[in-house]
C-alpha cells in the first residue's frame, strides 16, 4: 500500500461537512478489496459512517472523521509534506490508520477495526449515531485520530457552540430614535462576553471564547430589526459553569441558543509515548460504548483549517508506527485484565 498516494486520493475527493458520501464509497470499495467486511451506517440520507473489520469483534478501533471544513483543496505535493483539504485533518490519518492496520494484519493481528464518521466538523452527528453500533459494545480501546504532532493526547478540551440573538425596532435610518437596533444591541451584548473570566481547569488550562460570525439587518439604511452572532467556547470546565457565567453576562439582554456541547474529557496514558494536552474537541466524547478512549494523529493542529494545510511524510510515516505500537500495547494490557477477571472468578467459584 502507497500511503502516500492514499493519501492524496482521499484529499482530491470533495467531502466538506454534509458531502461525505463520496469518500465513504470510495473507502467502502478500497477495503472490501482488501478483504475487510464494511458496513456503511446511515446517518442522514446521503451521509454515513464506515465501519470496516477483520474480525467479528475487534478490540481495538482506529477512529478519525471523513468530513472537512470547506473550502475544498485538491492535493499537491513536494520531497517534504502532502497539500490540501484534509491533509492534516483528517485523510492523512484515515490513511495513516489503514496502513496500519494493513500492516498488523501481515503480523498476524485482527482483532482492529476501522471507524470513519461523518460531521465530526461541525455537531459529531456521525459520532452519535456510530455509538449505537453494535460492534461498540464489544471493542476495549478507541484510539482516535486528530492532529497532534503524533503525541499521544492524555487529555482535550471540551466545545460549546451557541448562537446569541437580539431584537430591536425596524426604522428608516434618518429618524433612528423612532427605532431600535438589534445590531447595536448584540455588540453591547458581546462587549461584555468578551470580559468574561471563563473558570479554568489546572490540567485542561483556560477556556477560550471564539465570536466566529456575525449578521444582522437588511440593508444599510434600516435599522435593524434582528441581529445574531455564532460563538464557539473551549471548555476547561464542566459546560454548566460556562453557561452560567455567560447567562451572567447577557442578563437577559439577548436569547442564547445552544447547539452543541462536548465536555472536556480525560483519557488513557501509555508509556513510552510522548504526551501532550489539546484545547480541540474530538468525536471522543460521542464515542463511550466504543471503549476506554486514546487521541492521537499526524500533522500539526495550527495547519488544520488553513488555506496552506498540510501533513509530513515522515510524520505520516511514523503514524503509522505509532498506530501499530499502540494497537500492540493496548491488546497486551486487555489480555492481563482478562487474565485478572478470569482469576476473581475462579476464586469467587
Amino acid at each position: 500500500m502507497n500511503l502516500y498516494r492514499l493519501t492524496r486520493d482521499l484529499i482530491d475527493i470533495p467531502s466538506v461537512t454534509g458531502e461525505e458520501e463520496s469518500v465513504s464509497l470510495f473507502l467502502s470499495q478500497f477495503l472490501l478489496s482488501k478483504g475487510y467486511k464494511c458496513d456503511l451506517q446511515e446517518v442522514s440520507q446521503g451521509r454515513s459512517n464506515l465501519v470496516a473489520t477483520l474480525s467479528q469483534s475487534p478490540r481495538v478501533a482506529l477512529s478519525t472523521h471523513l468530513d472537512t471544513v470547506p473550502p475544498h483543496v485538491g492535493s499537491s505535493e513536494d520531497e517534504v509534506f502532502i497539500y490540501g483539504r484534509g491533509a492534516c485533518d483528517a485523510k492523512g490519518i484515515i490513511a495513516a490508520q489503514v496502513t496500519a492496520c494493513e500492516r498488523l494484519r501481515a503480523e498476524g493481528v485482527e482483532d482492529v477495526g476501522l471507524l470513519f464518521t461523518v460531521d465530526e466538523e461541525e455537531g459529531s452527528a456521525g459520532a452519535r449515531v456510530a455509538n449505537t453500533h453494535p460492534l461498540g459494545t464489544h471493542c476495549d480501546y478507541l484510539v482516535n485520530g486528530e492532529p497532534t504532532d503524533n503525541k499521544l493526547a492524555t487529555g482535550s478540551q471540551g466545545s460549546l457552540r451557541l448562537v446569541v440573538r437580539t431584537t430591536g425596532s425596524a426604522a428608516h435610518s434618518a429618524y433612528p430614535e423612532q427605532g431600535e437596533s438589534a445590531i447595536e444591541n448584540l455588540l453591547d451584548v458581546l462587549t461584555d462576553i468578551r470580559k468574561c473570566e471563563w473558570p479554568a481547569d489546572h490540567f485542561f488550562g483556560e477556556a477560550t471564547c471564539c465570536i466566529g460570525t456575525i449578521s444582522g439587518g437588511t440593508r444599510a439604511n434600516v435599522i435593524p430589526a434582528e441581529a445574531h452572532a455564532s460563538l464557539h467556547i473551549r471548555l476547561a470546565t464542566d459546560s454548566a459553569l460556562v453557561k452560567d457565567a455567560l447567562e451572567d453576562s447577557v442578563r437577559g439582554r439577548a436569547q442564547l441558543e445552544y447547539l452543541s456541547v462536548s465536555e472536556p474529557v480525560r483519557m488513557l496514558c501509555l508509556e513510552g509515548f510522548e504526551q501532550t494536552i489539546v484545547r480541540f474537541t474530538t468525536d471522543i466524547p460521542h464515542l463511550r460504548n466504543w471503549g476506554e478512549p486514546l487521541l492521537l494523529g499526524p500533522g500539526s493542529i495550527l495547519d488544520a483549517h488553513t488555506a496552506h494545510e498540510r501533513v509530513a511524510k515522515r510524520e505520516l510515516a511514523e503514524a503509522v508506527d505509532l498506530y501499530a505500537r499502540l494497537v500492540h500495547a493496548l491488546l497486551a494490557r486487555q489480555r492481563k485484565v482478562d487474565i485478572n477477571v478470569a482469576q476473581r472468578k475462579e476464586c469467587e467459584l
